[in-house]
């Protein structure tokens, strides 16, 4: 073990961390897999050959990074321990990028090598919209109120983490429960484990043999995932600067810069989850290297943007610092290259480490009203709303394919006799924005800054012109964004008529104070 100081590479919490972060990352793996096979008809040499070593190129860039900067500020500031952001594949990204960007191209042309060439040139203009955001997102953080950061995290967390993951768990209680208990004991509980064995490991290894003592898994499958082919990554700058050049990025700027954005306000918000826990890192950096992880991500052949994760007060409390990004970024490149994703996702059931991920979930929802003012919570109510808006149209979506129908073949009007399916899909449009705006919102109501409740309301008519929030269109049966005044200009005026209304509030308190308030 090699110490600088008071800092330590490895500490017995990173072996927790790397099992959480580790499990989250293979799930993308799979993920890509997966989707890329299934949903664009994508040969094995194209995932494994290409997509699959430009991601480890991605992630071990970042990993690595991310672990020495925690490394930095630990020498720095003498503390003795320093978590290392999480880092990986941006999941809304995944599904956005093989839903609204591959798959239009190979439902067009029948091409997958050609899909994969615009999803190349999509990530990298996602990975140029990153960087260029991080010189401004400090003064974005400035400006937001820290509970309208977290509570966009708080409200992912609670849904497309801990809800997902519990109900994995619930699924199989004979494999789940087991698992938890650990979990459960040390973290919550804060039992010590004899001989210091971190829950993580315990929860992993005992969910696994549950599983395959159960007969929950396939051996057959095992032994042909077993089969192993050394890929080496190379660039393909080439094909890159083709499809640059090319009509189709154009063609796929709405949903390109959408998820830029999106991604680089996710990374921010995680940067200030971090800080709340007590890390503090360069805004700048940071987001600066999650961009530059990205382009690496398209320069050698992935098509997927990567990110700054949720969960670093988790990986915290368990105890991690900047060994368990480093392991990852290995063990992650070495499966990449070797092919082997596909062997630990038939070995290691998601069940084992779905404990992990519940709990990470679940500190970052306490953390939302933990790390702010007890009187804001009412913002971080507020801001899990569109949240919870998204996580709902995704259940509702897959219920209704899993029957083979869809929200364009039954009908809005059909949908809405029994739930009101439009104000539904509006909130889920754009839901990071909506959420940051009203949690914003109400923070500046509480502590009676009225001008500035205006300035945020304000905000939000000016976005939702643009159709990043709120602005939508049914399209052969799936619901895609739309952008512009003609599909949002209710919300454009309804946000408007809020702004007035708070506008004449403060006029009305400064004639009454002769003071005017701060912003």
């Amino acid at each position: 073990m090699q110490k600088h100081g008071c800092f330590q590479w490895w500490r017995k919490g990173d072996l927790d961390g790397f099992f959480g972060l580790f499990i989250d990352n293979i799930i993308q793996l799979i993920l890509i897999v997966v989707l890329c096979t299934q949903l664009l008809g994508m040969p094995g040499e194209l995932i494994y050959g290409r997509i699959l070593p430009g991601v480890a190129v991605s992630l071990l860039i970042g990993n690595i990074f991310y672990a020495f900067q925690a490394r930095s500020v630990s020498l720095r500031t003498g503390q003795p321990q320093t978590t290392a952001l999480p880092y990986g594949i941006n999941t809304i990204s995944l599904f956005a990028y093989i839903l609204f960007v591959m798959k239009p191209v190979v439902e067009q042309t029948n091409d997958v090598e050609l899909a994969w060439k615009v999803g190349l040139a999509a990530c990298l203009g996602s990975g140029i919209i990153e960087c260029g955001g991080a010189f401004i997102a400090g003064w974005i953080k400035r400006i937001t109120p820290r509970a309208a950061l977290l509570t966009t995290l708080a409200g992912i967390a609670v849904t497309f983490i801990s809800m997902d993951f519990c109900f994995r768990i619930f699924a199989d209680p004979l494999v789940g429960f087991a698992p938890i208990a650990f979990i459960f004991l040390q973290y919550i509980g804060r039992l010590r484990l004899p001989a210091g064995i971190p829950a993580g490991l315990v929860a992993v290894v005992t969910g696994t043999a549950l599983a395959w003592g159960l007969g929950r898994m396939d051996s057959a499958a095992l032994t042909q995932a077993m089969d192993v082919h050394i890929q080496i990554p190379r660039p393909y700058i080439i094909e890159l600067i083709h499809t640059v050049a090319s009509p189709y990025l154009l063609t796929f700027l709405p949903v390109i810069i959408p998820m830029g954005l999106f991604n680089l306000l996710g990374s921010l918000q995680n940067l200030e989850s971090a800080e709340a826990a007590g890390d503090t890192y360069s805004v700048r950096d940071s987001l600066a290297v999650n961009g530059l992880g990205t382009i690496a991500a398209a320069c050698f052949g992935s098509v997927f943007p990567t990110t700054i994760y949720i969960g670093h007060p988790g990986w915290k409390k368990m105890g991690a610092g900047a060994g368990y990004s480093v392991a990852n970024g290995v063990v992650i490149t070495v499966l990449s290259l070797l092919g082997l994703v596909g062997f630990v996702s038939v070995l290691i059931p998601v069940e084992a480490g779905a404990a992990i991920l519940l709990w990470i979930g679940i500190t970052i929802t306490a953390q939302a009203f933990q790390a702010t003012p007890r009187e804001h919570a009412p913002a971080v109510v507020v801001g899990f709303l569109p949240a919870m808006a998204a996580w709902a149209l995704l259940i509702l979506e897959s219920g209704l394919r899993s029957s083979g129908m869809n929200i364009g073949s039954i009908g809005l009007k059909a949908l809405s006799a029994q739930l009101p399916i439009a104000g539904l899909i509006s909130l889920e449009r754009g839901f990071i924005f909506t959420s940051i705006i009203l949690a914003a919102l109400t923070v500046s109501l509480i502590e009676k800054n009225y001008l500035a409740a205006a300035a945020w309301s304000f905000a939000a008519a000016l976005i939702s012109t643009t159709g990043l929030m709120h602005g939508y269109k049914i399209t052969n049966g799936a619901i895609v964004n739309a952008y512009g005044p003609s599909y949002t200009w209710p919300f454009s005026l309804g946000y408007l008529s809020i702004t007035v209304i708070f506008t004449a509030v403060w006029l009305w308190q400064r004639r009454k104070s002769n003071t005017t308030p701060f912003f």
